[in-house]
């Protein structure tokens, strides 16, 4: 099976990366609280959008292609609902 591409998701990955930095900064700082709490909500959030991203991608690609063959339909759905319960 191929593996799906999520390299449009990088950019993302990237702006997740600089806010979690501008966060570090802001609690060394010892910026306002809600300030803090507020940005860490934002990076949940958009964390959050990439994960549906990926999840989509894999339900639209891989679970399509599974379905050529019943065992392995089995493997997936027991991956995403492990995936689910965590």
């Amino acid at each position: 099976m191929k593996n799906s591409s999520h390299k449009g998701q990088l950019n993302s990955m990237r702006r997740i990366e600089g806010q979690v930095r501008g966060i570090q900064k802001m609690i060394e700082e010892e910026k306002y609280c809600i300030d803090i709490l507020n940005q860490i909500k934002a990076v949940k959030n958009s964390i959050t959008t990439v994960e549906g991203k990926i999840l989509k991608t894999h339900l639209g690609e891989c679970i399509r292609e599974s379905l050529q063959g019943e065992d392995e339909f089995d493997t997936k759905i027991t991956e995403i609902l492990k995936l689910l319960k965590r």
